[in-house]
């Protein structure tokens, strides 16, 4: 039998093999499409992916069929030609319903591949029979089963390589996926064309569907159509894919911002709830815990019917002689002694108790489940214990103690006067000297009502108008005039009357009243110095500055604001601040001095003698003025080492350019020695109690107020002079 020897236009077989290679390229991209976890995106991936593969995959085949020629004229009759695409279609259905599954297992890949290569053989076969020749083909039965191998190990390759193409990663999947198209369009043109060689046409057939399909303007139309349906897919899963990665980017952003902002929530209830300094828990912490722990023993009483047996305890601990560490050694000393004070407390308390900060050198502590009183006073002699071990401070060894006040709920009071109480008992450990523990008892109770009562007060006492400032004249010593005054502040009680500065200036500083009576005083003075302005009064009044006010930043500003507003000269406003204070936070000090000599306000030290400090330290500070200590002026008269000293301070004081002034002059003598040592001014009740505004009029118009003492008639109203300026 003789054959016709077939023919292959090599344009032909070139473009359906790269038709193959891009629908396996795009197949690919399919697959990791259907993997998507919205079911109804993927079903129209899967949908949509079939018919635009299957297309790709049949115009291969048909585009190599068209590329086939024999000395005959041929055509392809259109339903087998439609039928096979449909297998086409088919064929990819399979091979992306495999790849959208889990796991590829054996199994699966067995059954995936035998389906594919199945479809795929039915589509080239199909293909085949479109061409309606008489006589028919002749097949060579050991190349369709190799075409059936091939196309059964090329589907078993492809869904091999769409599973490893999940695990690869977006940004390299490109290279491996262009490499594994090259090798799945091999595969499946050497399948194609595998099949067309066993086809075996007589010579003299007929093609009796020369008529119908074929030529070569439907080849490039099939191509055409087919290149531009698998680059709009492709062009679509592009853009899909890039949303996806968009989509993928925005929400681990979201997850980081999400992580950052839980990180930061837990960061702000963290600094909500705990000391930043010590690590310890903070004052809102440890009224939280209180609170529960108040609730859970109240609900022990209840379920027990009677009082129960157990208790819980708060210990309120403060330093003894922790200022001096500040004042010698800096905050930076400090803080480390508070740290290192907090992790001794922790360590010597039990795991179940609290230990909190509540500021500055107080500490407390609460303890649960208290079967006695035993208990607290053994944790107490723990603390004081550990307390007592040297604190190393820049490498010397400091000692310092602790006081301790002891309450137990319920048996001493309501549960929101328990921390007021064991205060009182920690004050009345330091009465005793220190260093030990004291067990609350109901006496103490009346000082602590006081003092609670007193803070209350006093927050009204400026809106109120219950505050007032007394003048105490200061005397020039060598003109006999008066060169100033001091003004003192009053506090007149509904109720009380006139309270002891003694007794409301440390509540004020414990309470964080002093800024706000601090700035009364301030404007106050001010006021008053423009109305005696107004009378043709010119004095220079002296206020007392608090460490609390050297501390603000707004110190300065507020004093120049308030000057500038009624109008008084900064040269008659002089700030006092006692040696203690000065010497307590050296930089706090110095940038409020260098501040308030920058606006013209004069500075003086106060209570000088009293402290620990030399005048070398304060050569750092530009103060103007110096104020020798009642304590040295009361024994001048008696004492020569008083008068010694006395004298030597006023010796070194004009040497460094101050002026001295003596306060609490109350004996002529003391007047005549220290006008003998050449003092500049002289301040106590030899001349003049405090009085207030009108009754300093009174007095210095020659008049004795009503309540006031005698005064010199030597001493001079000082209208006609100016104050001096040194």
């Amino acid at each position: 039998m003789q054959y016709f020897v077939a023919r292959y236009d090599p344009w032909g077989v070139a473009v359906s093999y790269l038709l193959a290679c891009f629908a396996a390229y795009v197949a690919l991209d399919l697959a990791r499409r259907v993997r998507t976890e919205d079911r109804s995106a993927a079903l129209g991936w899967w949908i949509g992916g079939s018919l635009s593969m299957g297309t790709g995959i049949w115009s291969m085949h048909f585009v190599g069929m068209l590329s086939y020629s024999l000395p005959i004229p041929l055509g392809y009759a259109r339903a087998a030609t439609i039928a096979s695409w449909l297998a086409a279609v088919a064929v990819s259905a399979v091979a992306l319903g495999v790849a959208s599954r889990g796991e590829l297992t054996r199994a699966r890949l067995a059954a995936g591949a035998a389906a594919m290569g199945l479809g795929i053989c039915t589509m080239h076969y199909i293909g085949m029979a479109a061409l309606d020749l008489s006589p028919r083909i002749v097949w060579n039965a050991w190349l369709v089963a190799a075409s059936a191998g091939i196309a059964t190990a090329a589907s078993a390759v492809a869904l091999l390589v769409f599973s490893w193409m999940r695990r690869v990663d977006e940004r390299r999947a490109w290279r491996f996926q262009a490499a594994a198209a090259i090798v799945m369009g091999a595969a499946i043109s050497g399948m194609h064309y595998t099949g067309m060689a066993a086809a075996g046409v007589l010579a003299g057939t007929v093609c009796l569907s020369a008529g119908a399909l074929g030529g070569a303007g439907l080849g490039k139309l099939v191509t055409g159509a087919s290149i531009a349906l698998l680059g709009m897919t492709w062009f679509t899963s592009m853009m899909d894919a890039r949303l996806r990665s968009k989509t993928s980017r925005l929400a681990q952003s979201l997850q980081i911002v999400n992580t950052q902002l839980q990180t930061a929530n837990q960061e702000l209830q963290r600094r909500a709830f705990i000391d930043p300094l010590t690590g310890v828990a903070n004052r809102t912490l440890f009224d939280d815990r209180l609170a529960h722990a108040v609730a859970r023993t109240a609900r022990s009483e209840e379920r027990i019917g009677e009082r129960t047996t157990e208790r819980l305890a708060v210990l309120f601990v403060d330093l003894d002689g922790f200022k001096p560490v500040n004042d010698s050694f800096g905050h930076a000393a400090g803080d480390a002694v508070l740290q290192e004070t907090a992790q001794r407390l922790q360590r010597a308390a039990r795991a179940s108790d609290t230990v909190a900060r509540l500021g500055g050198d107080e500490f407390v502590l609460l303890m649960e489940h208290v079967a006695s009183d035993a208990d607290c006073v053994a944790l107490a002699r723990r603390l004081i214990g550990s307390l007592r071990e040297p604190f190393h401070v820049a490498g010397r060894p400091v000692q310092i103690s602790a006081s301790i006040g002891i309450v137990v709920h319920p048996d001493h009071g309501e549960p929101d006067k328990l921390l007021t109480h064991a205060d009182a008992a920690m004050y009345a450990a330091k009465r005793a000297g220190g260093g030990s523990y004291v067990l609350f008892e109901p006496h103490m109770d009346a000082g602590a009502l006081l003092q609670l009562s007193l803070q209350s007060d006093l927050r009204r006492a400026v809106p109120d108008n219950q505050l007032e400032l007394h003048y105490q004249p200061k005397i020039d010593a060598r003109r006999d005039c008066i060169s100033g005054v001091e003004a003192l502040l009053r506090w007149n009680h509904p109720e009380h009357g006139m309270v002891s500065p003694l007794a409301f200036i440390p509540i004020a500083e414990r309470y964080g009243i002093i800024g706000e009576l601090g700035d009364w005083v301030i404007e106050e003075v001010c006021r008053q110095m423009r109305a005696w302005a107004d009378d043709g009064i010119r004095l220079r009044v002296a206020i007392n500055l608090s460490v609390h006010q050297l501390r603000q930043d707004s110190l300065v500003d507020h004093i120049e604001t308030a000057l500038r507003r009624h109008g008084v000269p900064a040269s008659q406003l002089l700030c006092e601040i006692t040696e203690s204070v000065a010497m307590e936070d050296m930089r706090a000090t110095q940038r409020a001095f260098e501040g308030l000599q920058r606006i013209g306000v004069y500075l003086s030290i106060d209570d000088f003698g009293t402290g620990y400090s030399s005048l070398s330290y304060l050569r750092q500070l530009p103060a103007r003025q110096l104020k020798i200590d009642r304590s040295f002026v009361q024994d001048i008269e008696t004492s020569e080492d008083a008068r010694a000293v006395v004298d030597a301070v006023i010796r070194l004081a004009h040497a460094l350019g101050l002026a001295v002034v003596a306060e609490g002059v109350e004996t002529p003598g003391q007047r005549d020695t220290l006008l003998a040592l050449h003092c500049d001014e002289l301040q106590g009740y030899l001349f003049a109690r405090p009085m207030s505004a009108h009754m300093l009029r009174e007095w210095t118009d020659g008049r004795k107020p009503a309540g006031a003492l005698d005064f010199s008639p030597s001493v001079r109203a000082p209208w006609a002079h100016e104050p001096v300026a040194r």
